[in-house]
C-alpha cells in the first residue's frame, strides 16, 4: 500500500481549515481531508499561531470543468 504524502503548514494565528484548504486547493469545501490528516489537533473554530498540520497531497483528477461555476474552474 502507498503511503500518503503530505506538505507541512504551520498555522498563523485566526487560520481556520477551510483557510489552509483554500491556499492548498484552491477549494476550502476540501478542509475535511486536512481535519483527517490531523486526528491529534483540536477542531476549533480559528488556530493559534505555529500548529503543524499535514495537508494531504491531492491527486488531479480528469474533471469536467464546463458544468462548474466560475468560481470552481481552474485556469
Amino acid at each position: 500500500m502507498a503511503q500518503a504524502e503530505f506538505i507541512e503548514h504551520t498555522t498563523l494565528a485566526g487560520e481556520r481549515w477551510d483557510l489552509v484548504a483554500w491556499t492548498y486547493y484552491g477549494d476550502a469545501t476540501l478542509y475535511r481531508g486536512i481535519v483527517m490528516a490531523n486526528p491529534a489537533v483540536a477542531i476549533e473554530p480559528v488556530f493559534e499561531a505555529g500548529i503543524v498540520l499535514k495537508v494531504p497531497l491531492l491527486q488531479q483528477s480528469a474533471v469536467m470543468t464546463t458544468n462548474l461555476p466560475p468560481w470552481k474552474r481552474q485556469s
